[in-house]
Parts: C-alpha cells; structure tokens; sequence
C-alpha cells in the first residue's frame, strides 16, 4: 500500500515543492535589492491581469503542453526524452511541407493535415534514436540531446537553401497561404463591442493540446498499449516474462513521445510565425521536461504545469520590462522549480510520508 494518497502525491508534493522555490526566489529577489512582493505582484498582473496577459500565458503554455506530454510518455516507459527540442524543429519542418505544398481549402483541414506532418516527423526523428537504444544498446539520453543539435543544423542548412524564398535574405520560409492561418484567440472571442486577447498569439492549437492531454491519458490508463509501456517501465524483466517486447515498446513510446513534441509546430510555427524560422522552439523542448517532472508524468498534471510555466514565461517577460530584475532570473526560478520536483524530491515526500504515516497511527488507535 503506498503511504501517501493519490491525492497528497498528484498535489501536495508538487505544491510543497512549488512553494519553498518561490520562497527561495523571494530572497534571490531580496539580495539583488528588488522587492519581491512587488515582483510578483508585476508578474501576476502581467500574467493574468488582462486577456492580452493571458493570451500569452496560454500561447506559451500550449507549447509546454506538448514537449510536457512527449517527456511523460517515454517516462512512463522509462525511457528519458530529452530530444523534443530537436522533435520540435523537424516538426515545424512538417508543417511548413504541408502548408506550403497542398492547397487547403480550409484552415480546420490544414490543421488536421500540418498535425499530421508534424506528428510524422517529430516520431520519425524520435525513431533513430529509439532505434539505436533498442538494437544496439545506445542510451537514450545521449542519443537524444545529440539529435537536437542535428535537427537545428538540417533546419538552419534548409532555411538559408532549398526553403528560402529566391531574393530573401532572411533564413525563413514564405508565409503560409491565407486559407491555413489558424484563428486567435481573439478572433474567436471578441464581439463587434468587445475586443479581447487584441494582439495576443494565442490559438486554436491550444485546444488541440487540451485534447492531446485527454488522449495521453486514454493512451497511458486505458489501453492495452498504455498497460505494456507501464508494465516495460516498472520492470523490464517482468515485462519481458509476460511476453511484452522490448524493442517494440522502446521503438512506439519514443515514437509517441516525438510525435506530441513535434505537434507544438502547430502553436508556433503555423499558429503564430505562419511561416518556418531558425528558433522558433525557444528552448521549449527543454522546459517541457520540467512540466512532467512537476505533473508527475499525469496528463493532468503536465496541464496544469504547462499553464504554471507559461506564467513564468509571460511574467518574466513583464518582470525584465518594468524592472531591473533581468530576465535570466526565470531561468533560475524554473531551475529551483525542476531542483525541488526532480533532484530534491525526497526532501518534501519523505516528512509527508511520516506525517501520514503517524495520522494513520492515530486513526487506528483512536478506532
């Protein structure tokens, strides 16, 4: 029987975990002479405060979503993704082929079809790696850190050659057709008298992310497939003896995973750029291993991490604008964030353990 709920585990170690990060960035705040009560009040404010605050915070957050949802299922078969960053940019590869090539009569239809390009090849990058650890015993996080690299080479030599359009000077693509532009969030929700999200890049994909959530979760809890990646990554050995491959489970939860960090290109590249450029991932291949680590590899959870990490994103961003705290210093707040849910982990579980531990104690002796 496991000490803590399920509850105590989804939610109080995460929040536990949340807070002594914040306390901790409080008086980095401190010592570098700002106010931290201010600090945050910015952030909050520039986060949540209005829908354009908000617009941005989700924009970010739907990235998270993905990269967060593409390290969880290759966690659960204990496998470590750290290569959505490069699953990321060849998926925006996808996307552009798509967009660009196929005449799309309609902006639901290309979202469809560019999801499916990026899909295919984030999970083909995904594969070589997968490959190699199931054949010839690579290990997986090396191979995957590598092909980041790779990818952002392939990208940089394609956008300055082959994708560049003739008299451009700029490394980027032609802008995608009218007809694959998704819509914002202010066009969904403004009115003739109200004009919400005015400029924000936040979009249509972010549903599709919510989706991608709900379906991770009917993958992992409620298929047979999901069964075996658990069963692979509890224990190997068990999962051999019970006839479930490990080449098999290696190669499609590597695929899986690279196929949800490639559909982030839906958000940034064919949601807000409309068009492919170098960069356009910002680092969020690697936040999103952060997000599972938060989300406790839970579709829910990576959810609401994606959205924690989207405030920090969009906050900090109001932060280096109103104030002489730089913003390198989210950086630091999302490194003690990933510090206290990751590497200090038992710093927090351990005293709730013996909390409930006693509780339990006290409820048998008392009935």
């Amino acid at each position: 029987m496991d000490i803590l709920p399920k509850w105590a585990e989804i939610i109080l170690v995460p929040l536990i975990s949340l807070f002594l990060a914040a306390l901790i960035s409080a008086l980095v705040i401190l010592a570098i002479g700002e106010n931290p009560i201010a600090a945050l009040n910015i952030m909050v404010t520039g986060a949540l405060g209005s829908t354009y605050g908000w617009g941005y915070t989700l924009y970010y957050a739907t990235n998270f979503m993905f990269t967060g949802l593409a390290v969880a299922v290759a966690f659960h078969g204990r496998l470590f993704n750290i290569g959505g960053e490069g699953q990321a940019t060849l998926g925006g590869l996808g996307v552009a082929l798509v967009c660009l090539h196929i005449a799309w009569p309609h902006w639901s239809l290309a979202l469809l079809g560019a999801a499916g390009g990026a899909a295919l090849f984030g999970a083909a990058w995904a594969a070589i790696p997968a490959y190699l650890q199931a054949k010839r015993g690579s290990h997986i996080v090396i191979t995957t850190i590598m092909f980041n690299f790779i990818s952002a080479a392939v990208l940089n030599y394609l956008l300055i050659g082959a994708m560049k359009p003739i008299g451009s000077m700029e490394p980027a693509t032609s802008k995608f057709p009218e007809t694959t532009h998704l819509p914002t969030f202010q066009d969904m929700f403004s009115t003739a008298d109200i004009v919400l999200f005015r400029g924000a890049p936040a979009n249509v994909s972010f549903f599709v992310a919510a989706f991608a959530c709900f379906a991770v979760w009917i993958l992992i809890w409620h298929t047979r497939l999901g069964y075996e990646i658990r069963s692979f990554g509890h224990s190997e050995s068990a999962a051999k003896y019970a006839g479930i491959s490990p080449t098999k489970i290696i190669m499609v939860t590597m695929m899986i995973s690279g196929a949800l960090a490639g559909m982030m290109a839906t958000n940034n590249v064919m949601g807000e750029a409309e068009r492919l450029i170098l960069g356009s991932v910002e680092g969020a291949g690697f936040i999103g291993i952060a997000v599972a680590l938060m989300g406790r590899s839970h579709p829910f959870g990576v959810f609401v991490a994606a959205i924690l990490f989207g405030f920090l994103y969009q906050g900090g961003a109001e932060l280096a604008l109103w104030t002489g705290i730089p913003r390198e210093l989210i950086v630091v707040i999302q490194a003690l964030v990933i510090l206290f849910t990751g590497a200090l982990d038992n710093m927090v579980r351990m005293p709730l353990e013996k909390l409930f531990l006693a509780l339990r104690r006290t409820s048998k002796v008392e009935a």
